[in-house]
Order: C-alpha cells, then structure tokens, then sequence
C-alpha cells in the first residue's frame, strides 16, 4: 500500500496489538474473547481500507496534476520535471565518469536522490512506452482491418 498507511500503519497496529493484549488479559469468558477479537479486526480491516481509498484517492490528485502540468502553456511547468531528471543525470555523469577520468572529487549523492530518479526513469519509460504504443494503435488496428 501506499504512503499514507505506511506512515500511519505503525502506530495504528501497535494500538491494535495493545488492544489484543489487553483482551487476552481482561477478558475471561472465551465467547466474549472472540467477539473483542472479531471487532479489533474488523476494526483493522476497516483502516486498512480506509487508508487504501486514502491512498487511491491522493494518486488520483497527483495524476491531475501531472496532467495539468503536461497541458500547461508555460514551458517551465511542463518541463521542470525532465529538467531536474537531466540534472540528476549529469550529477551521476559528473561522480562515475567524469571525476574518476579527471581525478576531481565527486558528489555525495543522497539515498532520496536515487529513489527519486527510479522513479522519475520509471515514470519516463513508462509514460514514453504507452505514447509510443498509443501512437501505433490506429495503424495496427487499420492493418488488421484490411484483410
């Protein structure tokens, strides 16, 4: 799952898990046990769920705003992003090549950073995969519908 029930996640199944123990310390009689332990997880299940549409929901307001950013006339706000892709680039360039041929010092490059271009290259690949695909569709289509 995404960001928001790995943030709250902890926390919530740490109380989850005191409230187990609490049941299986407090309460005596076992049909009354289960009922207290069908309710806790149910009650799991319902966050976890919560969360997922949580989640769900926050992925669709950051694909409008790649759309808009895509759509937008000012050439900064649709091209931030590959802009910072190719600087992320050429800090790679500078550290693996171009420091070790020159015997210059080379950037230490954050855990974030990578995670960040994994994402951006992945996202860029993808995204360039299903415009290329795209593009092609009408052309097969109209091939198949020809014989």
């Amino acid at each position: 799952m995404g960001g928001l029930l790995n943030f709250l996640g902890g926390p919530v199944k740490a109380l989850l898990d005191g409230a187990s123990k609490i049941i299986d310390q407090f309460v005596a009689d076992p049909s009354e046990k289960l009922k207290a332990q069908q309710a806790l997880l149910q009650m799991q299940l319902d966050f976890q769920t919560k969360m997922a549409e949580a989640d769900t929901a926050f992925a669709a307001e950051q694909a409008k705003v790649l759309v808009a950013e895509a759509q937008s006339e000012s050439w900064l706000t649709r091209n931030w992003r590959p802009l910072i892709m190719c600087l992320f680039g050429i800090i790679i360039a500078n550290n693996y090549i171009i420091a070790p041929i020159f015997g210059l010092a080379s950037l230490p490059i954050p855990d974030d950073m990578w995670s960040l271009m994994k994402i951006g290259l992945g996202g860029y690949v993808v995204g360039r995969s299903v415009e290329n695909v795209a593009s092609w569709a009408p052309d097969i289509i109209a091939a198949k519908t020809k014989r």
